[in-house]
């Protein structure tokens, strides 16, 4: 870590009766910024809005937001910026918050490994072993309940993966760990709905708008095991790799679709649209 702020100060400090500690009761937005500007920032600004009121948590103003972002985006020439949001500090003990908590906001800069030049190689991707419960509560909010993207992380690891896709117990791919997914043949894409993801990734829209402006068709709706396993491409999307092809699925090879280069350059172009 490069830097932190809470609250606008600069600390690696948070109060021991915050609820974000006590109960992941909070948001987060994981932002790539380069050259000093945080990039598709109106869309994890408005992921926020959206997280903050499906929690009924009280939005912080948004100026201090993108200033105390910007001041993070600044430290040095490509940085990831992790904006946590909490409910604040607990003003009694339980899980029912009394209302009148004081949101907290907590910045963090990363220095970004190898920069946004740097292309993973294609990914080596798995069904994770664990199912996932199916939360449509919470489903798309990047809330702090983020334990079974640790597990799946950790199995990926584990198992020698870049990547384990989170499954439900009726045979639904949710998303990858860390991850969205899209299945594409010829010129159709397909992608589990925001309401079924575990996080409604900002890259993920951002692709869906891209490749809708290449001519590709793009339907949002739920994956079965069965399509995934008779797949011949697919793609990974967050914000800090951007598109990033997989390699291997299981045990087989995925050919690289056509649209990859032509939308992974769509996306750099939209990244650097200013204020995007």
């Amino acid at each position: 870590m490069i830097a932190a702020w809470v609250d606008g100060v600069e600390t690696h400090s948070v109060a021991l009766d915050d609820r974000g500690l006590h109960y992941g009761d909070g948001l987060f937005e994981t932002i790539a910024a380069s050259g000093g500007r945080a990039r598709l920032l109106p869309a994890h600004l408005a992921r926020l809005v959206h997280g903050c009121a499906a929690l009924g948590i009280a939005m912080p103003d948004t100026a201090r937001l993108r200033a105390e972002i910007a001041r993070a985006a600044g430290l040095a020439a490509h940085v990831i910026v992790k904006l946590i949001v909490t409910r604040g500090s607990a003003t009694g003990r339980g899980y029912a918050a009394a209302g009148n908590e004081t949101p907290r906001r907590i910045v963090c800069a990363y220095a970004w490994p190898g920069g946004p030049e740097h292309a993973p190689e294609p990914a080596r991707v798995a069904v994770a072993q664990r199912r996932v419960a199916d939360r449509p509560l919470l489903a798309g909010v990047k809330h702090l309940n983020r334990l079974e993207q640790v597990l799946a992380r950790t199995e990926a690891r584990e198992r020698g993966l870049d990547e384990a896709l989170l499954c439900t117990d009726d045979g639904r791919i949710v998303s990858g760990g860390m991850t969205n997914l899209f299945l594409a043949a010829g010129d159709r894409l397909v992608t589990p709905p925001a309401g079924q993801c575990a996080v409604a990734g900002v890259m993920r829209a951002a692709t869906i708008d891209c490749a809708r402006r290449l001519d590709l068709y793009v339907e949002e709706r739920s994956i079965g095991l069965a399509e995934l396993a008779a797949t011949g491409s697919a793609w990974l999307t967050n914000a800090r790799v951007g598109l990033w092809p997989v390699a291997r699925l299981e045990d087989r090879a995925l050919a690289e679709h056509p649209a990859t280069r032509p939308l992974q350059a769509a996306l750099r172009a939209a990244a650097e649209v200013p204020d995007a």
